[in-house]
C-alpha cells in the first residue's frame, strides 16, 4: 500500500473532507492521527478507522495546542511522515458587510493554523530527512469567490506560503504541495447555501463533469501527494474541481 506505516497527521479530520482524508489514507496503510477542535468528533473518526489510528483535540489557532499534539505524536511514533492541513472555516458575506472580528477568525483558522502546524512539524521532518506536507487551499484562493473575500485571501496565502516552504525544505527531502477543492458536498458547503436546490443545480450545470465533488475525490488527490509516488513533485497546486476552473 502506498502509505504503509506512514505516520500521518490530518487536521480538521472530524468531518467532511478531513474525515475522508483520514479514511482514505488509513485504507492505504497510514498510521493516522485524527485531530480536530471537536474532540468527540475526532475520537469517533479514529474509532471508525480502528487499528493504529489515534486522535487529539487540537485548536490549530493555538500554537501551544499544536505543539503539545506534535510532541505527543513524536513521542508515540518517533517520527511524523505526513502532515495534511485540512482544518478550515468560512462564513459567506459580502466583504463590505464584514467586520474585523470575522476577518481575524477566518485568517486565524485558515492561514495561521497552517503556519502553526508547519512551524512545529517541519523541524521534525527536517531532522529525519523526509516528509510530505499537503495543504488544503481552495479554488477560491486561485480565482476568487463572491462572498468569500477574506477566505479567498487566506487560501491564496496558503498557496504562496506553500511554494516558499517547498523551496526552503527541499534540501531535507520534504515536499510541500497544495490541493484546491472546488465545490464539495459537505456540511460546511451546505451551511453556506449549498443546501439551496437552485444553487446546487446552477453549480452542477457549471461544472464540466456535472456533479459536485465528493469528499473522497479530494482525499484521493491528497493521498497521492502524500505518497512516494509524488516524491519528485513539490511546490505545486492542484485544482480538484471537476473542470470548473482550468489553468
Amino acid at each position: 500500500m502506498r502509505l504503509q506505516d506512514k505516520v500521518t497527521i490530518v487536521t480538521g479530520a472530524g468531518a467532511g473532507i478531513g474525515r475522508a482524508i483520514a479514511r482514505v489514507t488509513a485504507a492505504q496503510g497510514a498510521i493516522v492521527v485524527v485531530t480536530d477542535l471537536d474532540g468527540p468528533a475526532a475520537e469517533a473518526v479514529a474509532t471508525e478507522i480502528g487499528g493504529s489510528a489515534s486522535w487529539y483535540a487540537v485548536d490549530v489557532t493555538d500554537r501551544a495546542s499544536v505543539a503539545a499534539m506534535v510532541a505527543a505524536v513524536t513521542a508515540a511514533h518517533g517520527r511524523i511522515d505526513v502532515l495534511v492541513n485540512n482544518a478550515g472555516w468560512d462564513k459567506a458575506v459580502p466583504f463590505v458587510d464584514s467586520e474585523p472580528d470575522l476577518w481575524r477568525k477566518v485568517i486565524d483558522i485558515n492561514y495561521v493554523g497552517v503556519l502553526n502546524t508547519c512551524r512545529e512539524v517541519l523541524p521534525v521532518m527536517a531532522a529525519q530527512n523526509y516528509g510530505r506536507i499537503v495543504n488544503l487551499g481552495s479554488d477560491a484562493g486561485r480565482v476568487g469567490s463572491s462572498g468569500e473575500a477574506v477566505y479567498s485571501g487566506a487560501k491564496g496565502a496558503i498557496i504562496a506560503f506553500s511554494k516558499t516552504i517547498a523551496r526552503e525544505s527541499a534540501r531535507h527531502q520534504v515536499t510541500v504541495n497544495v490541493v484546491c477543492p472546488g465545490p464539495t458536498d459537505t456540511a460546511l458547503f451546505a451551511s453556506m447555501g449549498g443546501d439551496n436546490p437552485k444553487l446546487r443545480e446552477g453549480l452542477t450545470r457549471a461544472i464540466p463533469l456535472r456533479r459536485l465533488a465528493a469528499p473522497e475525490d479530494i482525499a484521493n488527490a491528497v493521498a497521492f501527494f502524500a505518497s512516494d509516488e509524488a516524491a519528485y513533485i513539490t511546490g505545486q497546486t492542484l485544482s480538484v474541481s471537476g473542470g470548473l476552473t482550468m489553468s
